[in-house]
């Protein structure tokens, strides 16, 4: 069971005996006799429960960065905090969207439910929205047609593995950020197994090459050949969106890690 699920019913246990209580309950308790313990509890926790719940369903939501797939954008261990509402306002626990205010945009940091298993939470940067046409060709990135403009900068040095990877800056247009390459990684990208809209990708030596179905997004990882993203999975459809990633509060690896996500 997911957390937000066991948050769900613990607010519906608490909240139905915090109504049974002010319902019947304390009318039919002999005056001066003490609340029972389960009654006492449930009535202290549940605005507390409701409170957390309202704020993590709706507005902000709390994340741990579990692999090195956003590197160097995000480190593992990283806690992050994901607007809940960027996206449109969704209903907890069966995520159908009833308020639409926004969509994705290219560039963002996206965390959605993992489609071959939406139990799981990943995160990857938005590359293609609907109606793209998305080519990753010898390891360079090309947008309907158009070469995406990078720059070679300092390599990177990770601090726990001591290895420095090749890294370059890499414009999207309306976000620059940085990603990892390893010259060695080959190429291609293995033909993964059967996923939805399929057909609309082509695998060869070089590459591959998508176009983006509607209603669904291409996602890829910052660290361009570690990582399990759109290219061997296929797409992210829109009803899996959790929110974007927007905040580094935390990471106790690194104390200084506190900061806007580029």
């Amino acid at each position: 069971m997911s957390f937000e699920g066991f948050l769900f019913i613990l607010l519906l246990i608490s909240g139905a005996v915090w109504g049974l209580e002010a319902a019947r309950l304390k009318k039919r308790r002999p005056a001066g006799r003490a609340q029972p313990w389960w009654v006492e509890y449930s009535i202290s926790f549940f605005p507390v429960i409701l409170i957390v719940f309202l704020l993590r369903s709706f507005v902000v939501e709390p994340f741990k960065i579990p692999s090195g797939s956003m590197i160097p954008t995000l480190l593992v261990g990283d806690y992050i905090l994901v607007n809940k509402y960027d996206y449109g306002i969704r209903l907890p626990v069966i995520h159908t969207k009833v308020i639409d205010i926004g969509s994705p945009q290219r560039g963002d940091v996206m965390v959605f439910r993992y489609p071959d298993d939406p139990s799981l939470d990943y995160i990857k940067r938005v590359i293609g929205l609907p109606g793209d046409r998305i080519e990753y060709r010898d390891k360079r990135l090309i947008i309907n047609g158009k070469l995406v403009p990078e720059h070679r900068i300092a390599d990177y040095l990770s601090k726990s593995t001591m290895q420095y990877s090749t890294r370059y800056v890499e414009d999207l247009g309306r976000v620059t950020h940085q990603i990892l390459i390893d010259k060695d990684a080959p190429a291609y990208v293995p033909r993964p197994g059967p996923f939805p809209f399929e057909k609309d990708c082509h695998y060869n030596a070089n590459g591959v090459t998508c176009t983006v179905p509607a209603g669904h997004y291409f996602v890829m990882g910052d660290n361009r050949d570690n990582s399990s993203d759109s290219r061997f999975w296929g797409f992210v459809p829109d009803a899996n969106i959790v929110g974007k990633a927007f905040f580094i509060w935390l990471n106790l690896n690194e104390l200084g890690r506190f900061g806007p996500l580029h």
